[in-house]
């Protein structure tokens, strides 16, 4: 069995996979004070893994921790923390310094690679919001970034003295209050934001969203949408 695990700039993502299955379990915020009490729970139960599986977009300190805690508890578990490179399970990397894409972005086009093998726009709506875009030769064509939902959120209300941060949803339309407002305006900017970028690209190709808003914001794209939150992991048993 092997434990894989996807730390993004929130949230710590994680999975177990045996006999080529794959069991995912809730998401942990890595930045509030008890998880690594609640990750020690959760491992506690687990039959010994051979392997633990790292992609990591976080703090160093935050991997040093993890892999701390898998040598307390299985002493003879192999680590292997996921790297960005050249090319990679039929995928090149379209950056000028390979190493230097994000190793989460990598993954889900190397998992989008091995399970459509056509071309593909992959949105990951997370923290930020990352478009790549992969040929039908698995080319990678090179991609945009910009700060997810929340992020926006934010930053206005960071910014502004009069704002203040709400994670409710409303219907998306005109508001006749701030926080509706907000949400249709922050919604209405990743929506633009993809749209506006799928045009760089006038082949036809799949759509494929992964990430803790992708749901929200594929329920408002005016084309197909394909949903897969466990892009990041699928990837990375590949790697591992």
């Amino acid at each position: 069995m092997k434990i894989l695990i996807d730390i993004g700039n929130t949230r710590l993502k994680w999975g177990c996979e045996h006999a080529q299955t794959l069991q995912t379990f809730p998401a942990l915020a890595y930045k509030e004070t008890a998880w690594q009490t609640q990750l020690q729970a959760r491992w506690q139960s687990l039959p010994p893994p051979e392997k633990l599986a790292i992609s990591s977009v976080a703090a160093p300190d935050i991997v040093s921790g993890i892999i701390e805690l898998a040598q307390q508890l299985w002493s003879n578990i192999e680590v292997s923390i996921a790297q960005a490179t050249a090319k990679n399970f039929g995928v090149t990397s379209g950056y000028q310094q390979p190493e230097k894409l994000g190793v989460d972005r990598w993954l889900c086009l190397l998992a989008t690679w091995q399970q459509y093998q056509q071309a593909a726009w992959i949105v990951d709506c997370g923290s930020a919001i990352t478009l790549d875009f992969i040929n039908a030769h698995g080319i990678h064509a090179g991609g945009v970034i910009a700060p997810g939902l929340t992020l926006m959120k934010k930053s206005l209300t960071t910014n502004t003295a009069k704002l203040n941060f709400s994670s409710q949803t409303y219907p998306a339309q005109l508001a006749t209050f701030t926080d509706a407002a907000i949400f249709t305006g922050t919604l209405y900017a990743a929506v633009g934001l993809i749209e506006q970028t799928l045009k760089q690209q006038p082949a036809p190709a799949m759509l494929l969203l992964t990430g803790g808003d992708a749901l929200l914001i594929a329920a408002h794209l005016s084309q197909p949408v394909i949903i897969d939150p466990d892009l990041v992991l699928k990837g990375l048993s590949l790697v591992a």
